[in-house]
């Protein structure tokens, strides 16, 4: 049984009115999440600079400082959301990462399920895991656990440590939540042409190039999007579609299988059309 009694307090003490999405919180930790209303649906968050390359944001993205210091550079990029640039909510939003990061921060005599190795393969079931130095991860980590689970994850628990993921791929079972699962770094996280679900707590930048991401990126430095797909949460739930990961909704199409987007056989009535692997001639829906 895990125990975490400094930061078990703070995240109480600031639930749920002053934390933003993606961190949840429960009497136990462990058993029935549930996920904050949101004040301001940020999907990435830097301190000065988001860069934005051929990617595609769902969700607001906004920086602490205000230009000239803060900059959000777009290039061939879609952001559907807000773009704020150091005013009062961006701000706002900033503050309140903080204080979810410093709470989730590893503390003497903390207790978790410590990890080693690249994860893949790897099941795990709800709880809260810790790497004591870097992480360094690759293959396919499959989170199993119902709709109100959480996951937490610690890199770093020893004071430094990065996070950095190359085609490393997170996928949900029984029912678990995307947007329940929350990665909390000591120095930066690097995803490379990775399929990647939970939102980045980072102590230092965000990078992310190629791939999808299904959660939301902030960073106490800046964030870089390069060729990645990101869908952030909303509501406990990934805001918009990722091709192939979360639970947002798809347009599939036959013949390419099912894309996680609509689980089961969709039918015309429902906005989605994940086929569950139909051919033509033979669709899925009903």
């Amino acid at each position: 049984m895990y125990t975490h009694n400094r930061s078990t307090r703070l995240i109480r003490a600031l639930a749920p009115a002053s934390l933003i999405a993606g961190v949840f919180v429960t009497a136990a930790m462990l058993s029935s999440a549930h996920s904050n209303p949101e004040p301001s649906g940020f999907a990435v968050l830097g301190n000065a600079a988001v860069t934005l390359t051929d990617a595609t944001v769902t969700g607001d993205v906004g920086t602490f400082l205000a230009s000239p210091g803060g900059s959000v550079t777009q290039t061939n990029s879609v952001v559907v959301g807000t773009v704020h640039v150091g005013d009062a909510a961006s701000q706002a939003a900033f503050n309140d990462f903080l204080s979810a990061y410093a709470a989730l921060a590893p503390q003497p005599g903390d207790l978790c399920t410590t990890l080693v190795g690249t994860l893949a393969g790897v099941t795990l079931s709800p709880g809260v895991y810790c790497f004591d130095a870097a992480a360094t991860l690759t293959g396919t980590l499959t989170l199993d656990g119902p709709a109100n689970a959480i996951w937490i994850f610690k890199i770093g628990t020893s004071g430094t440590g990065a996070l950095t993921g190359t085609d490393f791929k997170v996928v949900m079972a029984g029912g678990g939540q995307p947007c329940n699962v929350t990665w909390w770094v000591a120095e930066a996280a690097t995803m490379t042409t990775s399929d990647f679900l939970g939102n980045i707590l980072a102590g230092a930048a965000i990078t992310l190039t190629g791939g999808t991401f299904g959660g939301n990126a902030w960073a106490q430095a800046d964030v870089t999007i390069t060729g990645t797909a990101t869908a952030g949460c909303a509501g406990g739930k990934l805001n918009g579609k990722l091709n192939g990961n979360g639970n947002g909704k798809c347009n599939q199409g036959l013949g390419n299988g099912p894309e996680q987007c609509d689980p089961g056989d969709s039918n015309h009535h429902n906005p989605s059309n994940d086929e569950n692997g139909e051919v033509p001639g033979d669709p899925g829906r009903k």
